[in-house]
């Protein structure tokens, strides 16, 4: 089997890299050009370079997917590059969209004409549901989302959905919800948590600036969503999508207590709230439903939240001081 990853440098994309090679998978990645002139951009994947074919490619230039596509030729895809900060000013709108969805399109298009038999996973988000109803959330729950990226997300669901039903083509989304692990981008707060507790550790830093801490979020492990990728594309009843989450909530402040226990230290004495940093917050926290994917496909998240915190902490203690991963 032969499958094309996008984004596939980014924390999902890498580990699923590593999950398929694990099963006997030829993977090839699409990354920006210029990434492979930056070793930090390929660190997550320092451990199977030699084992994945890399291709520099702009996924909003429809020709260059198009020849790729042509040159691949995979028996899956899985699209999860994406812009992945969620922006509430509306102040990146065009870059927002055109990451997102017009590269969502693109593909699709290009495999329709080229392999119509690939199938095709597309990253879906909790953002989707924006400002929910309800809590949980499941995959009958109205989207209402507040960003542009959340806006994208939805956009993109409805072509996947729209190539899936007018063309038969095997497309489906995975409504994800938050995943971590110590490949976690910066930008997210649990990866800003973690690495600043390894800089006050190591007294590179005296205090960490955050916003509010009593936002609540449903947190599961990055690698044990990326089987529920794989097995989203290997579903008998066909293609279908699924909310994909623990179903629990958690606070930040709760991920403060048990990440600062890590190193023995207690949160209160190292935190400042910083208003600049707060954003609006749900009126109806963001948990997923994850009891249709349990039914159909037997995925449940299964590592413990705290031990997903005390994994990022310690990698970053590690990586900060010199040591080896």
């Amino acid at each position: 089997m032969k499958a094309l990853i996008t984004g596939i440098n980014g924390q999902d994309g890498s580990y699923l890299a590593e999950y398929l090679l694990s099963i006997g998978y030829e993977v090839h990645g699409i990354i920006r050009r210029s990434s492979l002139e930056n070793a930090q951009k390929l660190s997550n994947l320092r451990g199977i370079m030699d084992r994945i074919v890399l291709h520099p490619c702009n996924i909003e230039d429809h020709l260059a997917l198009y020849k790729l596509v042509n040159n691949v030729k995979p028996d899956e895809c899985y699209h999860l590059a994406a812009s992945s900060f969620v922006s509430y000013s509306f102040d990146e709108e065009a870059t927002i969209i055109s990451t997102n969805f017009t590269s969502t399109h693109y593909l699709l298009s290009c495999l329709k004409e080229l392999k119509p038999d690939c199938k095709f996973y597309f990253a879906g988000s909790s953002e989707m549901f924006g400002a929910a109803e309800e809590a949980p959330q499941d995959e009958k729950h109205k989207f209402n989302p507040r960003s542009v990226y959340g806006i994208s997300k939805v956009a993109s669901y409805y072509v996947v959905k729209n190539y899936r039903e007018r063309y038969g083509m095997y497309a489906c989304t995975g409504l994800t919800y938050n995943h971590e692990s110590p490949r976690r981008d910066y930008s997210f707060v649990t990866r800003k948590i973690s690495v600043g507790i390894a800089k006050i550790y190591l007294q590179q830093m005296p205090k960490l600036q955050l916003g509010n801490i009593q936002a609540v979020r449903d947190w599961g492990y990055a690698p044990e969503y990326v089987q529920a990728m794989w097995r989203m594309l290997h579903n008998p009843q066909g293609p279908k999508d699924y909310v994909i989450a623990t179903g629990i909530a958690h606070t930040v402040q709760e991920f403060l207590q048990i990440a600062f226990a890590v190193v023995g230290l207690h949160y209160t004495d190292y935190i400042e709230i910083n208003p600049q940093f707060f954003r609006p917050s749900e009126q109806i926290p963001l948990i997923g439903n994850a009891s249709l994917i349990q039914a159909d496909l037997e995925w449940r998240a299964q590592k413990p939240f705290s031990e997903i915190i005390t994994e990022m902490v310690q990698q970053d203690i590690q990586t900060l001081s010199g040591q080896k991963p």
